[in-house]
């Protein structure tokens, strides 16, 4: 019995691997979107804004989601770039909260990653103005039709506006369900990327 299966994962003293162990097991259990976190980030006013995005990668350089750079969150990452996720998987009864900075990922890898979706997504990609208003429905199904056209059955490169983001956290708490909401709360901390990680647990 591991320290996961046995309930000790508060003995852990390395997050990523942690997250790595819990995230596996998540794709065993959970039905849609094992890979599913929310995103949060503030606006101009500092209001909070949250949403679902997909993780794409994930390393001890940090989480990594792709988007519109010139969509809501896109703007929002730009003007103040820390940001923070939640993941949690309701079959296992866990979840992970992470904080930090975002930077862009290299030209180079958002090309890598681009080229793995499907086409009809790329070609989604050029043809949506993603969180500006939108006249109809067809004038969407226009745009797509344009770019399909304009692509033919070619490459379809990546567009220069749709980027990828790296959150580097500062701050990981996992946090397990118990009975009696008795639960277990582990937080890690940090003072940057590199610097040792410190463990403490949490009340519930």
């Amino acid at each position: 019995m591991n320290e996961l299966t046995s309930g000790n994962f508060t003995e852990a003293d390395e997050p990523f691997a942690l997250f790595e162990q819990w995230f596996a097991d998540a794709g065993k259990t959970e039905p849609n979107d094992p890979n599913a976190m929310s995103l949060a980030t503030v606006d101009a006013d500092g209001l909070p804004d949250v949403r679902m995005v997909l993780l794409k990668g994930a390393d001890e350089r940090g989480f990594v989601f792709y988007t519109n750079e010139e969509s809501a969150k896109g703007r929002e990452i730009a003007a103040t770039p820390k940001a923070a996720v939640l993941f949690h998987w309701k079959s296992l009864r866990r979840q992970i909260r992470l904080r930090g900075p975002v930077a862009y990922v290299s030209d180079q890898e958002a090309d890598a990653y681009f080229k793995t979706r499907a086409r009809d997504s790329r070609i989604g990609a050029w043809a949506s103005q993603q969180s500006r208003p939108l006249e109809s429905r067809f004038a969407f199904e226009k745009a797509i039709a344009g770019y399909v056209a304009k692509f033919g059955v070619g490459e379809v490169p990546r567009p220069p506006y749709w980027r990828g983001f790296r959150l580097t956290p500062i701050a990981m708490e996992f946090w397990h369900d118990r009975p009696f909401r008795l639960h277990d709360r582990v937080l890690f901390t940090r003072e940057g990327m590199g610097a040792p990680w410190r463990r403490q647990r949490l009340y519930p």
